[in-house]
């Protein structure tokens, strides 16, 4: 998504995709029989009908991407504003499930902030290997066409001159992103940071040749996931949900790589 939309801040979290989703998971824990139940042994809300809940929180993450894309359709909108528009969705699906965390009763309300609480607790084998098929393609498609990403990030004009069809590549690019990425979110709920984080990483230490940046990419943001998930697992007296880690050290990490890059010019 940085390289089709030539923008270092855009990532699936930043277009609106993580709230579209979580507002989706909300529905179906508030409205749709994916309510929630408080055992005795556990302090943590179980959702009774997980595949409900996240069959809506993808449903919603993909309606996003189609409004994203049907507003490029229709406008012609450059790179800036479909990060503008992604800003837009976000706050639009924030206000609704603001609104619905409102309404819910307690039982409810426990249940949408615990599923908002990205973490690997809520995954079981069978959701991984979904997971894993989804990127396995998405993989594939990436780096059949990370020449094209390259070319991209010279300019749209430079990049039609070598033969790119730049619409073409910016829509399928997004659609394979957001569709992983709401295969992902569905299952594990939020967990930010991690896709703005590592491809940044990546390119402090080997530039930007997509060919190298998107596999460091994978490998860099499986361990900063893999470090978070450790961290909240037994750095405290409690266990920790893997997303509030990855925002509590991904801000900051953010701010120093952007600060390292402004002294080294």
């Amino acid at each position: 998504m940085q390289s089709i939309l030539r923008n270092p801040l855009a990532s699936p979290f930043t277009l609106g995709l993580s709230n579209a989703a979580a507002f989706g998971a909300s529905l179906g824990i508030l409205f749709f029989q994916g309510g929630v139940m408080i055992g005795s042994a556990t302090a943590y809300a179980t959702i009774s009908n997980p595949l409900l809940v996240t069959v809506l929180a993808f449903v919603f993450a993909m309606a996003a991407t189609s409004i994203m894309i049907l507003l490029v359709r229709v406008t012609d909108c450059t790179p800036e504003t479909i990060i503008l528009a992604g800003l837009a969705i976000s706050s639009i699906f924030s206000a609704g499930l603001a609104f619905l965390q409102y309404i819910a009763d307690d039982v409810a309300l426990s249940g949408i902030v615990f599923w908002q609480f990205g973490s690997l607790s809520k995954v079981t084998w069978g959701h991984l290997c979904i997971v894993a098929v989804a990127l396995i393609l998405a993989a594939v498609y990436f780096f059949y066409k990370r020449w094209d990403y390259n070319a991209m990030e010279a300019g749209e004009d430079i990049a039609s001159g070598l033969g790119v069809n730049v619409k073409a590549t910016r829509y399928l690019g997004l659609i394979a992103s957001a569709a992983l990425t709401a295969i992902v979110v569905s299952f594990m709920g939020v967990i930010g940071f991690i896709g703005l984080i590592g491809p940044h990483i990546v390119k402090r230490v080997i530039g930007n040749d997509n060919r190298y940046v998107l596999l460091g990419s994978m490998i860099v943001g499986a361990m900063v996931l893999l470090v978070a998930y450790v961290i909240g697992t037994y750095a405290f007296y409690t266990v920790i949900p893997v997303g509030i880690i990855t925002s509590a050290i991904g801000g900051p990490l953010f701010i120093f790589i952007l600060l390292r890059g402004r002294r080294r010019k």
